[in-house]
């Protein structure tokens, strides 16, 4: 498959993705959360396009998707913050992450943003192979602290 087609593979995601995206979510990165949450969420957020970016890859069932949002700080260039990229099991392997990752980059570009950042639990590790991969370096160790109010 060429750029050209992989690209028409890759579109917004809508509320009518939320089944899909939330058994992706929690079979792949471990979030359980209903599809009604989900999809209040999808909606709100896609309908913020300046400050999310929601993409999914497949034409009519999604096969994976990458959520981001914009990050900015007062000590750092406005980024990307990769905050979900997940591919259904079995289409692992298929440049289906890769397809959905070049897509992000070419809108940081588009936007003349300064890069894109991600977290990634000590545990996925194949994960943190493919994102080395595909030129993304690993900078620091952090801890998460939540506190459920």
């Amino acid at each position: 498959m060429n750029d050209l087609e992989e690209k028409k593979l890759i579109r917004e995601a809508t509320v009518a993705d939320a089944k899909y995206l939330r058994d992706i979510t929690a079979e792949q990165l471990g979030y359980e959360v209903s599809a009604e949450l989900l999809a209040k969420q999808l909606e709100k957020l896609t309908a913020d396009k300046e400050n999310h970016f929601i993409r999914v890859y497949g034409s009519a069932v999604p096969m994976g998707y990458i959520h981001a949002e914009l990050y900015e700080s007062i000590y750092s260039e406005p980024m990307f913050n990769i905050l979900g990229l997940a591919v259904a099991k079995g289409h692992e392997n298929q440049g289906v992450g890769k397809a959905l990752l070049l897509e992000l980059e070419r809108e940081a570009k588009r936007r003349n943003l300064w890069g894109i950042r991600l977290n990634s639990s000590d545990k996925r590790r194949q994960a943190h192979e493919f994102y080395a991969h595909l030129g993304y370096h690993s900078d620091k160790s952090q801890k998460r602290f939540l506190k459920m109010l």
